[in-house]
């Protein structure tokens, strides 16, 4: 019956199940049960869908469409179509429900995935939708951006003999499918007003996130930030070819209709100091890490020679998204070297191949064995254009007339593992060699910076990452921290996770607060 279902689905788009009428953003229905493998049992079952596994793994994936390399090179969309919803229902089929649930464990907000698809292969689009956004406030964007195959795809059962279930794909359908049909994200909602006030230093995904649940039980919240907008490096260092922007601006317009107050241009420490913050009830930190690394190669303050960050903000935002130091479109020439081994590196040169440069090169200093990055991203690269020259660093920029027109290189070989546990790479004597280039990018990560914290009373370690607690509690009564600016850069979905371990302890510090002000008042 299964496999019968899934072909007729393939087969039109008529077989999508009817939309059910527009909700309000506010809608307050009943939230889906929770996860239970009894409860989905039962509930596939009433529904025709026994849970017979092995017919299961007997359905083809279904792919989601994407722009052929030619196309997408020459515009700024997204990749991906996405699914539709009876596609979607297809490839939810998929899912054998495991009892364990390893694609939960591996989630770092534990979204329940079996419990969302469930719903999802049965048409209830809304309550598959509802199960995600339980446990995660932008699943939209995490489903784009998350690196599935390393994590809840990577543990998929069926990714032992064939494709795993397209878990990041389908989670993004059903949070856009979702905001469609309520007309924008979710606004939080309090049952009642507490009169405390928080401060939310960081307008990215950890920042945003504590604001929502501040917001949702009651306080009144004011996010700082030092960009023009709100989004973080969700605006400020994810491509348009990524995630729509549009999304983003959904989310901020949600916060503000759910009275949440933005404060853009705002740096701490230098448009307002420890002592204003010092006036809110408790100051979340969640400002991530923007400090871009440097090579330490003579050259690198020439004109077109940029960081990772300058360079993709220049060439994925409008002006008005910038600050005036930073609106112009990178001038990149004809040819492009960028230095890497991240996703933001393959951000860098598929964002130069956008921006009209005829060859873009990347070097890496290890094997494509070794990089951290998607694999799903150096793939799209090579379909772009993109040349890789792995074993390959840059030892010296070359400059002529005051500006780079060349990188002089050094091919490596690798030794024993580093404290990354990564092999280590060693320069090949007299392997040098020559790239003409017109511009030159450095994508070699980020640091959290000290700066701000000089008179905050807050530890940090030696890479200015502000030291935690479990709960993301600081050394400073009172002030939270979580997502990169505490762990160094790292996944959205993480940046999520610091924020959901900080928001209890949050919650209880303000109860406690409250209590201590009202016997103070009884027996004043």
């Amino acid at each position: 019956m299964l496999a019968e279902m899934s072909d007729e689905m393939t087969e039109s788009s008529s077989d999508e199940p009817e939309p059910p009428a527009p909700r309000a953003a506010t809608d307050k229905r009943q939230p889906p049960p929770k996860r239970a493998r009894k409860q989905r049992k039962q509930q596939l079952t009433r529904a025709g869908q026994p849970i017979d596994r092995r017919q299961r793994l007997r359905i083809p994936p279904h792919h989601v469409t994407k722009q052929t390399p030619h196309d997408r090179v020459h515009n700024w969309d997204e990749v991906y179509f996405g699914y539709t919803a009876g596609p979607a229902m297809f490839e939810a089929q998929r899912c054998i429900q495991c009892p364990a649930a390893p694609c939960t464990q591996a989630c770092p907000i534990d979204n329940d995935i079996p419990g969302a698809l469930a719903f999802l292969e049965i048409g209830k689009l809304a309550d598959a939708a509802d199960i995600f956004r339980q446990t995660s406030e932008m699943p939209e964007l995490c489903g784009r951006l998350c690196p599935q195959e390393a994590l809840c795809e990577g543990v998929c059962v069926i990714a032992k003999n064939a494709k795993p279930v397209a878990i990041g794909k389908l989670e993004a359908f059903l949070g856009d499918w979702d905001r469609k049909q309520r007309g924008g994200f979710p606004v939080p909602t309090p049952k009642q007003e507490s009169g405390q006030r928080v401060a939310v230093v960081g307008a990215g995904p950890a920042g945003l996130a504590v604001a929502e649940q501040m917001r949702t039980a009651g306080h009144g919240v004011s996010v700082f930030d030092a960009w023009p907008a709100g989004g973080g490096v969700l605006r400020y260092g994810i491509p348009n070819f990524k995630t729509a922007k549009d999304i983003v601006d959904e989310k901020v317009e949600a916060l503000r209709q759910a009275s949440v107050e933005f404060h853009f241009e705002t740096r701490v420490g230098v448009d307002i100091g420890w002592a204003e913050l010092s006036q809110y009830d408790a100051v979340f930190l969640g400002h991530g890490a923007s400090v871009g690394k440097r090579l330490g190669l003579d050259g690198e303050r020439l004109p077109r020679v940029y960081s990772a960050t300058e360079f993709l903000v220049r060439a994925n935002l409008d002006d008005r998204m910038l600050p005036t130091a930073l609106r112009s479109t990178p001038d990149v020439g004809r040819s492009v070297v960028v230095v890497g081994g991240g996703d933001t590196s393959m951000d860098c040169v598929r964002s130069a191949v956008r921006l009209g440069a005829e060859q873009v090169t990347l070097l890496y200093r290890r094997t494509e064995n070794e990089m951290l990055g998607r694999e799903e991203e150096r793939r799209h690269a090579r379909e772009e254009g993109v040349r890789f020259e792995y074993l390959t660093t840059p030892v010296g920029l070359i400059e002529r007339d005051g500006a780079v027109v060349g990188v002089e290189c050094a091919r490596m070989s690798l030794g024993e593992a580093d404290a990354s546990g990564r092999r280590r790479p060693t320069p090949v004597a007299g392997s040098e060699f020559v790239i003409d280039c017109d511009a030159f990018v450095v994508a070699v990560g980020y640091d959290v910076g000290r700066e701000m914290y000089a008179d905050s009373g807050i530890d940090v370690d030696d890479w200015g990452a502000v030291i935690v607690d479990q709960q993301g509690r600081t050394s400073r009564p009172g002030v939270f921290a979580g997502g990169d600016n505490v762990v160094g850069a790292d996944l959205v979905v993480t940046a999520l996770a610091g924020a959901h371990a900080a928001v209890p302890a949050m919650l209880d510090y303000l109860k406690e607060l409250q209590a201590e002000r009202s016997l103070a008042m009884a027996a004043g």
